[in-house]
């Protein structure tokens, strides 16, 4: 903490009674959100713009944030989308070629609140033992009293239907690393690219990325798209993306899904897996304290492959739920919680951690190959049928 800073005085009371206190390194005010931790060394840009992260409160673990700055290539949304950031100290000079400004400036310009000072060991530490918890982040006021009620009023992430607040509004195609309006009407045949409709609950851009370089025309639609209106894009597959909040309170979604089941192929991440799991009879359930990082060691079931990913979820499918002619494909060396399974039947398939990484290790890139050629072995079959 750079001690020349004379910085305003912050507090976070999490909702057992805790209380952690801080400065201000960014903005103002007061927000409300379940605090998790995430133990990536870099990556606070992505972080801050994966949208995953609303209604979150993120305490990063590493304790030094903000010395490579911000850049524009390293956007995984629009903006930032979590509620609040905690470091345990925020560097105000950056080195980094990319770099377009600072972290504080990056958070003032969107208004979100940036905390630095606490005891971030001790509070993960907390949170590791007690579980994820709901908190209040403010610099409005010392009142300790006043913001335990607020928190223990707020509702969490439980049963909220987050999706809606994250996801596009209007279907749009993803070209060279932008946006472009789209209608089904006018999109033309492109000889040898397989068209992905991705179902956006939240898609971070280098998910869309992947699926570009990969050679794919890529065209993502609002997630409360009906069955009908997503193959009126002759889609030759659909990407279930990531997104926040509570898979269980996703029952449109999920019923979406199910109806698509078996009429094209169908890759789930994150979120995406969890609506993949429930749209073939599978429970979720939340996590004490999730996983978000970018050092989870996943294996393989089939092979014994153990591959190191980068992941952002505080819910999972419980496997034993799920149908038995269903594949368990991955699961998590840390505590066995399932992390992909596969329908070959119906060429669905879908992983809990996130293969495109950004930021983190690209050792699960070969999801995106597997995809592919599973839309391209169908393209050959028959011509792209929207009924």
């Amino acid at each position: 903490m750079t001690l020349l800073r004379k910085q305003k005085a912050a507090l976070l009371v999490l909702e057992d009674g805790s209380v952690f206190r801080g400065e201000v390194f960014a903005g103002g005010g007061e927000v409300l959100g379940e605090v998790v931790f995430n133990t990536g060394m870099t990556g606070y840009q992505e972080i801050l713009t994966d949208p995953s992260y609303k209604g979150q409160i993120v305490t990063m673990t590493y304790p030094l944030i903000g010395n490579y700055g911000i850049n524009p290539r390293d956007m995984e949304s629009a903006g930032i989308c979590l509620e609040g950031l905690i470091v345990r100290e925020y560097s105000d000079f950056p080195s980094n070629w990319q770099s377009r400004q600072t972290l504080k400036a990056f958070l003032e310009s969107q208004g979100t609140l940036g905390v630095e000072g606490m005891d971030c060991r001790a509070l993960t530490r907390r949170l590791r033992v007690n579980g994820a918890m709901r908190g209040v982040l403010s610099s409005e006021t010392s009142d300790i009293e006043l913001l335990l009620q607020k928190v223990r009023a707020y509702p969490g992430l439980v049963g909220r239907d987050l999706v809606r607040t994250v996801g596009c509004r209007q279907p749009y195609r993803w070209v060279q690393g932008c946006a472009e309006k789209a209608d089904p009407d006018r999109l033309a045949e492109q000889v040898g690219h397989p068209r992905v409709v991705v179902l956006d609950c939240g898609v971070k851009y280098n998910i869309l990325r992947c699926l570009e370089e990969a050679g794919c025309e890529v065209v993502v639609v609002p997630a409360g798209l009906s069955s009908t209106e997503i193959l009126s894009w002759s889609p030759d597959g659909l990407l279930l993306s990531n997104g926040p909040g509570d898979p269980a309170a996703l029952p449109h979604i999920v019923a979406t899904v199910r109806e698509l089941l078996g009429k094209l192929p169908i890759f789930g991440i994150c979120l995406g897996h969890q609506i993949l799991g429930q749209a073939v009879g599978g429970r979720t359930e939340k996590l004490k304290f999730g996983h978000h990082g970018i050092n989870q060691p996943v294996r393989q079931k089939r092979t014994g492959r153990v591959e190191i990913t980068s992941q952002n979820h505080g819910f999972v499918v419980l496997p034993e739920s799920l149908p038995s002619e269903l594949e368990q494909t991955h699961e998590n060396l840390n505590d066995g919680t399932s992390e992909g399974i596969a329908y070959p039947s119906l060429r669905a398939l879908s992983v809990q951690y996130h293969p495109e990484a950004a930021p983190g290790p690209q050792d699960a890139s070969y999801l995106f190959k597997s995809f592919i050629e599973t839309m391209s072995s169908e393209k050959k079959r028959a011509p792209r049928n929207p009924s």
